[in-house]
């Protein structure tokens, strides 16, 4: 998820933290106990809460409190469980029989049917629809027809979606897709009622879906207030009355008032607090590994970042970063330099392997010579893009480009490039208007090696920010996507990700702890593999 960010792809934070966020928080949360509500810090998202259109974290957070799927990732291990799957049944790994459990309901009252997930889909995967995630339904037979790369749909549904009744639907992909069943925890796989067709203003304007939290109401700028859905009908009910979402455009602000007992979560501690952060707030302080790696992308759209021999050029900025001094004064080593493009919580067996290797090993010598080589950093100086709301984006960006700079002996080579807001900054990434390096955080949607490759760098893909291409990587995702095998599929997938490293097509950074802090008023916290607060699981005192 760009965040990026799950994906989505992370940014942490963001957005508008006026005078009246900073007040109420702890204090007038609503009593304690089961009744009581808990307050976290937030920002906008990019987009209205449609499932399919949302790709960043913030919008993701609402998402996992108000959707459920056909899986859910276990908040411990990221495991992928049937939720409202009863079963998933293949024999081939192209043909997939889904069948739904009894008894599931959106908090409207409309039953969770077959056609809700069907409808759902489709309406994500059409070109019409603009939806952010409809690369994510790519594998199903005739998606090409209602999503086609050039001119018109020639279809409004896709052939491979079929309801059968209202428990079951069949799904038929284009090619073997071996885990595709662990992939339809991501939200956009959620289901749809027919609300959201009726009404859809008035739908994107008060969301309704069917996980243990509805939305009560929401203020951009302000906050967003959840209520829990007492009729859930889920294992994982609300343990609190609901969530107080408010957006602050510094998490240092946010932080402050944490501290100050008028916040009871912040779930991205500024790296300005990391020094500070035990002895503020002793065991209630969350760092954890989560599945977060960051990046510098390149803007292969752009002719001047795009010529021969510029793989060059990208190794030799990476190999101008010291990863292990910047992870270490600027993130209080809440951060561990990048030896891949994925997460060390996939485990060996789940890819994670040190492909990178010397490319990302600080050599001042080596980067200044591959850079001359790679034909210099176009115009002379590079500015590097990030938003500067908040995440402590500034901190890192500014110390990458001091250490290319001493690197190049040249302290005009890099600058950082701030843009005020999470929300305009995503806004210029995506309509391809950044004219240099910009940074790219990566928050995994699901727990597969495939999910931090596919959907960053495959040709074409929804979060392929940066317009990377190479034929030979897109051959080998295939492969490994079509390969039964888990460990062959693995193998197949380092083998891309090895391509990618031989063109530098991103830069990896370092992998991201998650980080957060809570006040004395709750109890309970956790962050699933995703940094995602389990907020579901929070209890008031």
């Amino acid at each position: 998820m760009r965040g990026a960010t799950h994906a989505k792809w992370a940014a942490l934070a963001t957005a508008v933290a006026l005078a009246a966020t900073a007040c109420g928080g702890g204090g007038d949360s609503g009593g304690g106990g089961a009744g009581g509500t808990v307050s976290s810090s937030w920002g906008d998202p990019q987009n209205p809460l449609e499932p399919a259109n949302t790709n960043e974290v913030q919008g993701g957070k609402v998402l996992s409190m108000i959707f459920r799927g056909l899986k859910q990732y276990d908040p411990k291990t990221g495991a992928a469980n049937n939720m409202l799957a009863e079963k998933i049944e293949t024999t081939d790994s192209t043909n997939f029989t889904i069948t739904l459990k009894d008894g599931w309901t959106f908090s409207n009252g409309e039953k969770v049917t077959a056609k809700s997930f069907v409808d759902a889909w489709n309406y994500g995967a059409h070109l019409k629809n603009n939806q952010k995630n409809a690369y994510f339904f790519g594998y199903i037979e005739g998606y090409s027809q209602v999503h086609p790369d050039k001119g018109e749909p020639t279809a409004a549904t896709m052939s491979g979606l079929k309801v059968v009744d209202d428990k079951t639907f069949t799904v038929k992909l284009s090619q073997k897709f071996s885990t595709f069943p662990d992939t339809l925890g991501y939200a956009a796989f959620a289901p749809l009622p027919q609300a959201f067709y009726d009404d859809h203003a008035g739908w994107l304007s008060k969301p309704v879906g069917n996980g243990p939290y509805t939305v009560d109401s929401y203020a951009k700028g302000s906050q967003m207030v959840l209520k829990k859905w007492d009729a859930y009908p889920g294992a994982d009910k609300a343990q609190n009355g609901g969530i107080t979402l408010k957006v602050y455009t510094d998490n240092n602000t946010a932080y402050t008032d944490l501290t100050a007992g008028n916040l009871d979560l912040v779930d991205d501690v500024p790296a300005s607090q990391l020094k500070n952060v035990s002895a503020d707030l002793g065991d209630r302080y969350i760092n954890t590994p989560a599945g977060i790696i960051q990046t510098l992308s390149f803007p292969f759209y752009d002719p001047a970042w795009n010529k021969p021999g510029q793989e060059k050029l990208r190794t030799g900025l990476s190999m101008a970063i010291d990863r292990e001094q910047i992870t270490e004064t600027i993130f209080q080593k809440t951060r561990t330099p990048a030896q891949d493009w994925t997460s060390p919580v996939l485990g060996a067996d789940g890819g994670f392997k040190d492909i990178c290797g010397s490319s990302c090993v600080y050599n001042p010598t080596e980067a200044k010579k591959l850079v001359a080589e790679g034909g210099g950093i176009p115009g002379g100086t590079m500015k590097i893009s990030y938003n500067a709301d908040t995440g402590s984006h500034k901190e890192w960006v500014d110390a990458v480009c001091n250490s290319i700079n001493r690197a190049l002996g040249n302290n005009k080579a890099c600058v950082g490039n701030p843009i005020g807001t999470f929300a305009d900054y995503r806004n210029q990434v995506t309509q391809s208007k950044l004219d240099g390096p910009f940074r790219a955080g990566w928050q995994m949607d699901y727990p597969l090696i495939q999910n931090f490759l596919q959907p960053l760098y495959y040709t074409g893909a929804s979060s392929n920010d940066g317009k990377y291409t190479n034929p030979e990587f897109d051959k080998l995702v295939n492969q490994a996507n079509a390969e039964t095998d888990t460990t062959k599929a693995v193998g197949l997938f380092q083998q891309a990700e090895t391509v990618l490293k031989n063109d530098m097509g991103a830069i990896p950074l370092w992998y991201q702890n998650g980080s957060a802090g809570y006040s004395d008023r709750v109890e309970n916290v956790m962050l699933n593999p995703f940094s995602v607060p389990v907020y579901d699981q929070i209890k008031v005192k």
